[in-house]
């Protein structure tokens, strides 16, 4: 790291442990990306109650080539958070994912996913339970009427899009699921 640690105490007195275990956990970030410009944590206990102990609030602020990555773990949603160590933990947990992300990214190894196979609505056969959908490389694709899981397979309208997971049929390809593609959804 090119500029010195920074530990913030907040409603809470300063402890050597703590400390000594936010350093630890920064060294093993810095060894993980050695390209942390600088760190900055905060450790808070800004919610006391009678009936519980503080729920220790943990932001760490990193500073990497062109960006920041910020870490802000919110005590109301983890009550473990009552132990500062456990906080301190998942706080890091957290930004050591966020920096793997952040690798990838500069390195261009971004995950592409796999857009499922889709297609159209091109024949119903409704006295007989089936259909076939146009897939989106042109091929024919059957389906049964229990193939269909989004709802009424009556309702299917020629034109429909649907997304199908294929599976190889008794007379060719074959759609062992169907599910109607809604507005929100995107198919490549």
């Amino acid at each position: 790291m090119k500029q010195p640690l920074e530990i913030t105490f907040r409603d809470i007195p300063r402890s050597e442990a703590v400390e000594a275990r936010i350093r630890e956990k920064v060294a093993k970030l810095d060894e993980f990306y050695d390209h942390i410009m600088a760190c900055h944590v905060v450790i808070e206990a800004p919610h006391g109650h009678h009936h519980q102990g503080y729920l220790y609030h943990v932001r760490i602020d990193l500073t990497v080539p062109n960006g920041e990555i910020v870490i802000n773990r919110d005590p109301k949603e983890h009550h473990a958070h009552e132990d500062a160590y456990v906080a301190i933990r998942d706080a890091f947990d957290a930004a050591r994912r966020k920096l793997q992300d952040f690798s990838r990214k500069q390195r261009g190894d971004v995950k592409f996913h796999e857009t499922p196979p889709h297609g159209t609505v091109s024949e119903i056969v409704p006295y007989e339970d089936y259909g076939r959908i146009q897939s989106a490389d042109g091929r024919e694709v059957y389906f049964h009427r229990n193939s269909f899981l989004d709802g009424d397979f009556d309702a299917l309208d020629i034109g429909d899009k649907v997304r199908f997971v294929e599976e190889a049929g008794e007379n060719g390809p074959q759609a062992s699921t169907v599910h109607l593609v809604g507005k929100h959804n995107i198919v490549g």
